[in-house]
């Protein structure tokens, strides 16, 4: 069983057990979510595509920790004009666990 989510305006490929880093989630670590942007699912019921979301299909994930990513270096410069503009950016991402994934057929 698989899924496609959304999350931090970006799309995932996941299946339970999977661990992976996102966009930082405004949660604590060690608790538990659930995220309801699913766009596909496939399991023993077949390929279910959302329009543009699955209805009644969430993802329980487990926040597992609050990471920073690799430093990014931003340098500019003009030459013979004595401008020089250096900037650094580590973006900060929160690791999760996908613990399963579930769709309500009532919906």
């Amino acid at each position: 069983m698989y899924a496609v989510l959304q999350t931090g305006g970006k799309q995932y490929l996941v299946s339970p057990g999977d661990v992976l880093n996102v966009e930082k989630l405004a949660v604590e670590a060690d608790s538990t979510v659930e995220l309801t942007e699913v766009l596909l699912v496939s399991g023993e019921e077949g390929l279910l595509i959302g329009d543009p979301l699955v209805k009644g299909a969430t993802v329980q994930v487990k926040v597992l920790e609050h990471v920073k990513g690799k430093k990014i270096v931003a340098f500019r410069y003009k030459p013979k004009k004595h401008v020089r503009v250096k900037r650094g950016h580590r973006q900060l991402y929160t690791r999760i666990q996908i613990e399963s994934i579930q769709v309500d057929n009532a919906a």
